[in-house]
Order: C-alpha cells, then sequence, then structure tokens
C-alpha cells in the first residue's frame, strides 16, 4: 500500500500496490501492520456500502461527535466519485480547508479520513458503490452535518448535485 498525503494534515489517498499475472491483479485494500507502518492506529469495526444509481448522487457532509467520532477509510468498488474530508477540528492549522481525491473502482485508491473531519462525494458514474471501513459503530444521535456547499468551506465540486437528500440540501451554515 502506498500512502500519498493530501492537501491537508490528516486525511490520505491510499493507493494499491497490485501484483499482476496471467489470472489479473490481487491487492490489499487493507492491512493493519501497513497502517500502523504508517503511523495509522486503525482498526476498522464495521463496513458499511453506499449504493448510488445515479450520477451526480451527493451524500454529505457527515462526521459523528464524540464519544463516538470516527476514523473511516473509503473506497469506490463500482464506478468512480469524487471525495471529500473537510477539516472540522477547532484550534487545527487546516481548520475549514478540505481534501479531495477522486476514487474509482478502476484505481482501486481509497481515502483515509480521521476522527474530526465531515466526509461526503459526488458520483461520477452512474451505479457507483462506495465502500466505507469505519473504526467505530454508527451511532444515530451522534451524527452531525454541514452542507456541502457552505459558503465557510468554499468547497469546488467538479457538478452541481442531481439527487441529494433534504437533509443534506437544509443543513445550516457552519458555526465555528
Amino acid at each position: 500500500m502506498i500512502f500519498r498525503a493530501l492537501a491537508i494534515d490528516g486525511p490520505l489517498e491510499v493507493l494499491p500496490e497490485r501484483a499482476r499475472d496471467d489470472r489479473g491483479a490481487f491487492f490489499r485494500g487493507f492491512c493493519t501492520a501497513e497502517f500502523a507502518a504508517a503511523g495509522l492506529d486503525f482498526r476498522p469495526v464495521q463496513v458499511s456500502y453506499s449504493e448510488n444509481p445515479r450520477r451526480h448522487t451527493l451524500r454529505g457532509m457527515h462526521w459523528q461527535d464524540a464519544p463516538a467520532a470516527e476514523a473511516k477509510l473509503i473506497r469506490c468498488v463500482r464506478g468512480a466519485a469524487h471525495d471529500v474530508a473537510i477539516d472540522i477540528r477547532r484550534g487545527s492549522p487546516g481548520f475549514r480547508r478540505h481534501a479531495a481525491v477522486t476514487l474509482s473502482a478502476e484505481a482501486g485508491n481509497a481515502i483515509f479520513i480521521p476522527a474530526g473531519f465531515a466526509h461526503g462525494f459526488l458520483s461520477l458514474s452512474e451505479d457507483a458503490v462506495l465502500e466505507y471501513m469505519m473504526d467505530t459503530p454508527y451511532e444515530p444521535t451522534l451524527a452531525r452535518g454541514l452542507r456541502w456547499n457552505d459558503p465557510a468551506f468554499a468547497v469546488p465540486w467538479p457538478a452541481e448535485p442531481a439527487v441529494i437528500s433534504a437533509r443534506d440540501a437544509s443543513w445550516p451554515d457552519f458555526d465555528g
């Protein structure tokens, strides 16, 4: 696995190292030892999938508050998506800044997002499926969000959402 720094401290793009032969290719999607060697103490306890039939479906921006703040490893297992992490850690040098990466099943890449970041994505293809590995179980009472187009963050999205939930479209302006 190759860990590549992104625009802000914290999130990392995780790239596969493929072993290829006549049968095709093989690569690790996650390895505790390789994450530890990269200085990341990430131990997933839950894996979830997001199915997005329509291109330009937007999900986000979401996080969980303490004590259920979660780190995530997100990979697109079918299609492609524009994935965004926003630093919401008050006092952080990256506060209110974002990092983005295009995830695709073809590339096999992933994004690691530590606790303290809002996360969301815009599907770039029909039938995009994203896999989430999380180190903390989902806790609905601690689920939070911010609006994808909140001017406090000025995230440049590659397209306007064609599909978005009423909840994600109506989060109030970020208070921070």
